[in-house]
């Protein structure tokens, strides 16, 4: 069966489904970050509400949503968020696809750059990002930490 990115259209209907697939996945977060993640706060409603607002792109086999992530118009950048791909399909490129029709949808609405967050306890994700040729832009605090907590980084669109 092929694995394919996709934007989810009007009849995605699978929050239950989407929301498992972001909690197991952000599951090895627990105890690693300070903050925690928003996602403990995030429902299956929240994100179909997430979803009327940013454009939810997801990589599906068959039914099930094995990969997916949120792209919300911040210019000059395209900011990806909750990106996410199953545990037993990781290392089989379907983030690159992900990240790829991000960058379509960046070219296409003229967007500069594509852009995300990652904790900056999270260095496997950091490289993983470079990876996919992102680079390292800035070191953030979230509000009432005297310390960097998300590293920013950004990749120029063609």
């Amino acid at each position: 069966m092929k694995l394919q990115a996709e934007v989810a259209g009007p009849d995605f209907a699978d929050w239950a489904g989407l929301h498992r697939l972001l909690v197991e996945s952000f599951d090895y977060m627990e105890g690693r970050i300070d903050p925690p993640s928003s996602l403990a706060a995030l429902t299956p409603e929240g994100l179909a509400a997430k979803a009327e607002r940013e454009v939810l792109m997801l990589v599906r086999y068959g039914a099930r949503v094995v990969a997916c992530g949120f792209a919300a118009p911040r210019r000059p950048v395209l900011y990806l968020g909750k990106l996410a791909v199953t545990e037993a399909l990781r290392g089989r490129g379907l983030m690159r696809q992900v990240v790829a029709l991000a960058e379509e949808m960046a070219r296409e609405g003229g967007f500069e750059a594509l852009e995300l967050q990652s904790r900056v306890e999270l260095a496997e994700n950091h490289a993983a990002f470079a990876a996919l040729g992102f680079a390292e832009t800035a070191r953030t605090a979230h509000e009432g930490y005297d310390r960097p907590t998300s590293v920013t980084f950004r990749k120029p669109v063609a």
